[in-house]
């Protein structure tokens, strides 16, 4: 295992080869993101989900006629995708920049895919970029995402400058269902939810005002289960997309996609 930093100005970002997971992101010393966590990385810092984002129901799916399995959590889903505790290799290194490479084949996933990971830092703005290539035989579901905890005070607000429909979910798994929602005036203060958003993220407090931009990565989860901490998830595609079909991508042999986030900070 490996720890990366990379460095621009006073921007400092940590990253463990253990699944390229960025530990800690700080600004002329103060945290921006919740210090991580490698035993527990859904619990702080930011954690990359491949070839799922959060849950597939029951563990299992079929794809093209072929029934498949994943491991199961202690609430009997799969869940955050196969990478998380899977070792990266280094592609290359310079100021404020590092790309990670991993291959991964599973028996509970369809086909080999090649993922690359640019992790691009400027004084005050972080940019991930992730090419997902399938390089095995047969074509498999795809779903990518990230799950970054930004710091909050009590204080915080999200908003957008986009509209924002809510998934509808059943003990935390989307129906298929989307629902307008008033993103900028909600009062609500508990999230474990999906939503579609077309436009830029906004989560402000006294800490900080942070600036989320996406491409390809409509799906946002938003959750605050964590003390003094929001984690705000770029996705492509929504929890159980493998069943519900909310932004599924069917990746075929030898096709790339590309998926792109900046994380700007506005205000520290």
């Amino acid at each position: 295992m490996h720890f990366i930093e990379i460095k621009k100005r006073e921007s400092k970002v940590i990253v463990s080869s253990k699944g390229a997971y960025i530990i800690r992101w700080s600004i002329a010393g103060k945290d921006i993101l919740l210090p991580g966590n490698l035993e527990k990385p859904t619990r702080g810092g930011m954690a990359i989900m491949i070839p799922y984002a959060n849950r597939v129901k029951n563990g299992e799916y079929e794809f093209e006629g072929i029934r498949y399995t994943l491991p199961k959590n202690e609430e009997g889903h799969a869940i955050h995708g196969l990478v998380l505790n899977e070792t990266w290799g280094i592609e290359s290194m310079g100021e404020g920049n590092v790309v990670f490479k991993h291959v991964l084949k599973h028996p509970g996933y369809p086909t080999e895919l090649t993922s690359i990971i640019n992790y691009i830092l400027n004084e005050q703005e972080l940019k991930v970029i992730m090419r997902i290539r399938n390089t095995g035989p047969r074509n498999a579901p795809l779903v990518i995402g990230a799950h970054p905890y930004f710091l909050v005070t009590d204080d915080w607000r999200v908003r957008t400058d986009g509209d924002a429909y809510i998934c509808e979910a059943v003990n935390k798994i989307p129906t298929g269902r989307l629902l307008p929602f008033n993103l900028n005036s909600t009062n609500r203060r508990d999230f474990d939810d999906c939503f579609l958003i077309n436009g830029k993220i906004i989560l402000e407090s006294t800490y900080s005002t942070i600036e989320i931009e996406r491409q390809n990565m409509p799906y946002i989860q938003i959750y605050t289960g964590i003390p003094n901490a929001i984690a705000i998830e770029p996705m492509s595609g929504a929890p159980d997309a493998y069943h519900n079909g909310m932004g599924l991508i069917k990746i075929q042999s030898n096709e790339e996609r590309t998926f792109t986030f900046t994380i700007r900070v506005l205000r520290i």
